[in-house]
């Protein structure tokens, strides 16, 4: 199996992925994934969308297995086989805000385990870190403003990131004071002093 990350947005394939997407002969991925790929898989090659997740080992070992942005990152790296990286959000939005990578804490909180994204947020702040938030649409954003502005008298900036890699990409900071609110459904929040 080959798990290749296809970019958080268009244009954002490396050179290597696009070479593995053109000689699969099956590709399963999300329908986003799937449309991000789609100019460069061969004709004849058989393409399905994943409805369960949680089968994904049973897939066949010819499979290539498209991952949105990196599939380290919060992605479909744990499955076996050889992985191909993609442009993640993360690096995306460190590259748009001048932030170096090593200053930066990743804290995943998408289709799961938001209240422990809160606590692991507040923690690395805490600890003078930038935080990499990669949220959903029904993460309780204005909770976790909250928490953070009980946390310090000090400033803390926010960005929010939406739709990194598309033609409708908007990054938009603020203070905590005033946060940004994100309003798409692909956002992730970058906090900190930055």
């Amino acid at each position: 199996m080959i798990i290749i990350g296809v970019g958080c947005g268009p244009g954002m394939l490396t050179r290597q992925a696009i070479h593995a997407i053109g000689i699969a002969t099956i590709i399963y991925g999300s329908d986003r994934a799937i449309e991000i790929a789609q100019p460069f898989i061969s004709p004849g090659c058989v393409v399905r969308t994943i409805d369960d997740f949680k089968a994904l080992h049973q897939l066949p070992e010819e499979a290539v297995v498209l991952s949105t942005g990196d599939p380290m990152l919060a992605g479909l790296g744990y499955l076996p086989g050889t992985v191909i990286p993609g442009i993640s959000s993360l690096q995306v939005a460190a590259a748009r805000l001048h932030i170096p990578l090593a200053r930066i804490a990743v804290v995943v909180a998408h289709g799961r385990g938001h209240e422990q994204g809160m606590t692991e947020t507040l923690e690395e702040v805490q600890r003078g870190k930038i935080v990499y938030l990669l949220a959903d649409p029904k993460f309780n954003v204005e909770e976790l403003y909250r928490r953070l502005s009980a946390l310090s008298s000090r400033p803390l900036r926010i960005a929010v990131c939406e739709n990194l890699g598309y033609s409708d990409e908007l990054i938009i900071t603020g203070e905590i004071a005033a946060p940004p609110v994100p309003k798409a459904d692909l956002y992730s929040l970058v906090i900190g002093n930055f």
